[in-house]
């Protein structure tokens, strides 16, 4: 197989999983409305969610396939308008797969004044390389925005985005989507301690510490006989 054969083969998969995971961000309250976005890097184009189509009408070859600089190489609609905050996402982070959201406890934290992360109330803030920062607000689909985003995601794989939602990358699209899952479990249950009381959090040597456990931590099942 050619390399143009098997980058083609790779935006298709790509076009194909971004589709499949649009059909659950409502349901799983990613998102609301057509807010959000997803997207997978491959090679040197990046497969990203079309600006303001509703989810479920999504298909994989109306998944936007631009160039790194945001012309439109496939598609026919206009991409999502924060592509370059997806880039440079991707690029700070060297993961593939990006997954912005609107969920509820993730915006919230992130409309708190005063707040710069999200406090370690859990250890599951470890599976982001340490406490998410809040990015500055900047208006959407701005280079402001994305700017402001790519310096909160240094030595991090997600961060919140102030006045606005949160921003989750990994090496693949559904470890992505996982993790943007967890993010928000974890905004949840500091706003639900926040209401309850003053939180407990876990220092930065624990979360360190946590950080080296589960680099080594999960199992896979063996191969069928």
């Amino acid at each position: 197989m050619s390399h143009s054969s098997g980058r083609a083969a790779r935006v298709r998969e790509a076009r194909e999983q971004i589709t499949e995971a649009c059909r659950h961000l409502r349901g799983d309250g990613l998102v609301v409305g057509t807010a959000g976005n997803l997207s997978v890097r491959v090679d040197d184009v990046v497969a990203i969610t079309p600006s303001g189509l509703d989810y479920a009408l999504m298909r994989p070859d109306l998944v936007s396939v631009i160039a790194l600089d945001g012309t439109v190489v496939e598609g026919p609609l206009k991409p999502a308008s924060e592509w370059e905050l997806h880039l440079r996402a991707q690029g700070v982070t060297g993961d593939a797969a990006v997954v912005h959201t609107h969920s509820t406890a993730a915006t919230a934290v992130a409309s708190l004044a005063g707040v710069t992360h999200l406090p370690a109330v859990h250890y599951y803030v470890a599976m982001f390389g340490g406490a998410p920062r809040v990015a500055p607000y900047a208006r959407f689909g701005t280079p402001e925005l994305a700017r402001n985003v790519e310096e909160a995601l240094r030595g991090r794989t997600a961060a919140l985005m102030g006045n606005h939602g949160a921003v989750v990358t990994a090496a693949d699209l559904g470890t992505a989507y996982e993790k943007a899952l967890q993010l928000e479990w974890v905004c949840d249950v500091y706003l639900r301690t926040l209401a309850a009381g003053a939180p407990r959090t876990l220092d930065d040597a624990e979360i360190a510490g946590v950080i080296e456990a589960i680099a080594t931590y999960g199992q896979r099942p063996p191969a069928s006989e």
